[in-house]
């Protein structure tokens, strides 16, 4: 399906679509990139959940804010497949039919309205990266991916130090290297993670002792440089009604 899209007329128009709809002026427009689909998913923020739109091409994933449904979008992120993993997340009472998508730029959990959803769109990407990879010959995404950062409302202390609590003025921070919530104290440090930033970014205590040490922080544990595992919310989630929605070829 996606050999027949490619270099299409209604592909051209779809992604011409896509690109006014979000006015930024990046041109989305590739020799053979098709947009495989598009859908509506509850991306997991820092503050709460907020539906996003997505967009599936195979060889990016475009998502950004909805301003007016299937017209206008904002804050466009691109996000380069090869270099994406998919983890599948298990139901957590509100929090249903998720899976993190693991980025070297950035990371981060989405949820869809049901369990079929969820199935087809990890099928689909998934299908993307299986396929990107054979063209490059690579067996993975080669690159680590980043953190992906526990929602504020998840600890109301310090992960680190389990002692200073969060208020006005002793405003929560996120480990750019492990994606906890640790007060100043306990992220005074300052670390170059080339994947995130040309610029030297905050991480814990615990992350910045083991890679001062040489020490994989991946191997430490939670709040010493792993990523953390999805948080546990007595929360409404928002349920998009969209599901995922395939672009099929049509006549010329």
């Amino acid at each position: 399906m996606v050999e027949r899209l490619a270099n299409s007329e209604a592909n051209n128009r779809r992604i011409a679509m896509v690109e006014n709809a979000f006015g930024s002026g990046v041109s989305l427009q590739r020799p053979g990139r098709v947009l495989v689909g598009e859908g509506v998913l509850t991306k997991l923020c820092r503050k709460k959940p907020k539906p996003r739109q997505f967009f599936l091409f195979n060889d990016i994933l475009v998502y950004g804010n909805i301003v007016i449904n299937k017209k206008k979008y904002n804050k466009e992120h691109i996000l380069e497949l090869e270099h994406v993993q998919l983890v599948s997340l298990e139901d957590d009472g509100e929090l249903r039919h998720g899976w993190q998508i693991i980025s070297p730029s950035k990371s981060f959990s989405v949820y869809a309205a049901t369990a079929t959803e969820k199935a087809e769109w990890m099928a689909h990407i998934n299908k993307c990266v299986t396929d990107l990879l054979k063209k490059t010959g690579r067996t993975g995404p080669g690159v680590e991916g980043a953190a992906v950062w526990v929602p504020d409302r998840v600890a109301t202390s310090c992960m680190v130090c389990k002692r200073a609590k969060f208020t006005a003025i002793n405003r929560r921070h996120h480990c750019r290297k492990c994606g906890v919530l640790v007060c100043g104290n306990c992220s005074r440090n300052k670390w170059l993670l080339p994947q995130i930033s040309s610029k030297r970014v905050r991480i814990c205590n615990n992350c910045y002792a083991a890679l001062r040490s040489g020490v994989d922080p991946n191997e430490v544990g939670p709040g010493k440089g792993v990523t953390a595992p999805p948080p546990t919310m007595n929360r409404e989630v928002l349920r998009p009604k969209e599901s995922f929605s395939e672009q099929e070829p049509s006549p010329e």
